[in-house]
């Protein structure tokens, strides 16, 4: 495996401890570009890297006590049959459309990491603080479920189609319609974006063929870089990271659209 790859594995498991997202953004243009591996296996192989990255990396976050249970449980119920289905999809869709959909995500998500973080939580959302002395992390609005739910299914299809863990989507969906804090939000988004890529995955398992050697090798880089995301979050500046991850992902955005449409 070739340093950059190296790199790619360990930036892969960074994104994740830091964000609880942005792993799979990584991922799949080094897996296609840098290790070339074809379109739809490397869709497949990037889905369960993150898968197994996101579940080692959400047990720490279990530890601090930042995973609400009954929203990972709903939000993740919905997303994983969204994801099935959008695996099955992407099993038959044109690779070309594929990739351009995956560099139209990663435009959105620099767009949504250039933005301040400036999102609080509202008084009536899915998580309340009061529920007559209820553990938080038991206690919901069930109101709110319909919401989470259908936003689980979009982005599960999202997540299939691409191969996108969709964590850049679900932790601000679950501080906009879950009120969670941040770092709750992360931690359950982790639960989440594992769930969905192990779906995922499932969908393309027998369609596709997979090199489980080099997804092993790659997934046990990409774990170690998100103990490193973990250990770090606490020291460093996360709206700078974002800034700068935000850049980065413009740059390969745009090396994929030019290499796929005009590169040949």
């Amino acid at each position: 495996m070739s340093p950059l790859a190296i790199a790619a594995g360990v930036a892969t498991g960074l994104m994740l401890g830091l964000f609880g997202s942005g792993g799979s953004i990584i991922t799949l243009p080094a897996l296609i570009y840098l290790l070339k591996v074809e379109t739809k296996p490397a869709i497949a192989m990037s889905l369960g890297i993150v898968g197994v990255t996101a579940a080692i990396s959400a047990v720490t976050h279990w530890r601090r006590g930042n995973i609400n249970v009954p929203v990972a449980a709903i939000f993740g119920l919905f997303g994983v049959a969204g994801t099935y289905g959008g695996a099955r999809l992407g099993v038959v869709t044109p690779e070309l459309v594929q990739l351009l959909m995956f560099a139209a995500i990663m435009y959105v998500a620099s767009w949504r990491m250039f933005r301040p973080s400036t999102v609080a939580p509202k008084t009536d959302m899915l998580v309340r603080m009061d529920c007559s002395g209820a553990a938080t992390m038991v206690c919901f609005d069930a109101s709110r479920v319909g919401h989470i739910a259908i936003h689980g299914i979009v982005v599960g299809l999202i997540t299939g189609m691409v191969g996108v863990g969709g964590g850049f989507l679900i932790v601000p969906a679950l501080v906009l319609l879950s009120g969670l804090p941040m770092k709750q939000a992360v931690g359950t988004s982790l639960v989440i974006v594992s769930a969905k890529s192990f779906a995922g995955f499932a969908g393309y398992m027998g369609a596709i063929a997979i090199d489980y050697s080099l997804m092993a090798a790659f997934t046990g880089i990409a774990v170690a870089g998100s103990f490193l995301g973990s250990a770090v979050s606490t020291r460093m500046s996360a709206e700078g990271l974002k800034k700068g991850f935000a850049a980065f992902l413009v740059l390969v955005a745009s090396y994929i659209v030019f290499r796929e449409t005009m590169g040949g």
